[in-house]
């Protein structure tokens, strides 16, 4: 949005004390614009469905200018862009829904309109397993060109954003907070990365704290603005059946990974395959339900491979994470020689440490 007094007018009806995105986009749908809604006499903005005497008079008195001009300054102090519902770079899938937020505040650069957008959602308490597959098909989705959508949260989210950067490609994360704060807190390195090699955004102005009733909310924009769905993993009660609400609710196709019958971490993702989402292999699985036509990635270095006293010590990995002591019994070796093989393979990318003397493949 480059036009100053178009920018002012719209974070103006959004400080308007009791006027939400609901209220917003019923007072737009009648009036057309924020200038046209200020502009209106009180007995026109009466007319309009959920907006009562007091709303009126708020609106007719205008907000707290010195908080619009609090979030302009923070605004061009971090070089930010403040999006709204009409501006062209506006999410084209996100502005057709009902409910889509009147403005976006946006760090980095949001996806072109004719990109492909593809959200990959999951437990913040995944396994290495998840964390694998979501980075994985991240990293296939944006070596075919789609930008990949998720919210930054722990887990499945931090893993998806991650494997998109690394394959060159674009990722959006969508905050529940202001895209001045970073949240969860140790993901602000991650942060730094997703504005230079995509976006993050929010609906909720600068300096807004990550409240939990914020996230489900938040929700319903990583799923608008994105083709399809994939949940990775998902407990029983998972916050990601939130997003998939939204995907159905919206029209969105909803994909979802398998995985083991007695983790805790897929019994989500399972009941959902049984109940008709799609279930995903692999990125080829996502591009042909979606019917998006994508170039083939290019051609990657081939991945480093164990060598003949490494091998076995490799073979004793697993996905799931194994103490050192079990690794060497598995692989017939004294414990400190398991131990070099396992530093080597790590910095050949082929084997993590996790805190415990525990190992996982990577």
């Amino acid at each position: 949005m480059t036009n100053p007094d178009r920018q002012r007018d719209w974070l103006r009806l959004m400080a308007v004390p009791g006027i939400g995105v609901v209220r917003a986009n019923q007072l737009l749908a009648v009036f057309g614009s924020p200038a046209a809604v200020f502009a209106a006499a009180k007995r026109r903005l009466r007319e309009v469905d959920g907006i009562s005497d007091s709303i009126a008079a708020a609106l007719s008195a205008g907000p707290d200018e010195g908080s619009v001009d609090g979030q302009l300054e923070t605004c061009r102090r971090l070089g930010a862009a403040i999006v709204s519902r009409d501006d062209p770079g506006y999410p084209p899938l996100l502005r057709r829904l009902p409910d889509a937020p009147p403005l976006l505040f946006v760090r980095g650069t949001l996806p072109p309109p004719t990109a492909g957008t593809v959200a990959v959602v999951g437990s913040r308490t995944a396994s290495q397993y998840g964390k694998r597959m979501a980075e994985t098909l991240a990293r296939g989705l944006a070596a075919r060109g789609i930008a990949v959508v998720s919210g930054m949260a722990r887990g499945i989210d931090t893993a998806a954003h991650r494997g998109a950067l690394e394959a060159g490609g674009r990722t959006v994360a969508v905050l529940g907070c202001g895209v001045d704060r970073c949240y969860p807190p140790e993901n602000a390195a991650l942060r730094d990365r997703i504005i230079h090699g995509g976006a993050v955004v929010s609906e909720y102005p600068f300096g807004a704290e990550p409240l939990a009733g914020h996230f489900p909310s938040r929700n319903r924009i990583i799923t608008g603005m994105s083709l399809g769905t994939v949940a990775v993993e998902a407990r029983e009660d998972s916050g990601v059946f939130s997003s998939v609400r939204w995907a159905s609710d919206q029209g969105r196709e909803v994909f979802a990974v398998p995985g083991p019958v007695t983790a805790a971490t897929s019994v989500g993702t399972n009941r959902l395959i049984k109940q008709g989402a799609k279930l995903v292999q692999s990125v080829e699985d996502i591009l042909e339900e979606l019917a998006v036509t994508a170039p083939p990635p290019a051609p990657q270095p081939p991945r480093p491979q164990p060598d003949g006293a490494e091998l076995p010590v490799f073979q004793a990995l697993q996905d799931a994470p194994l103490h050192i002591d079990l690794i060497a019994q598995g692989s017939k070796l004294d414990t400190a020689a398991a131990l070099r093989i396992l530093l080597a393979l790590e910095l050949k990318g082929m084997a993590r440490q996790l805190p415990g003397k525990l190992f996982v493949r990577a």
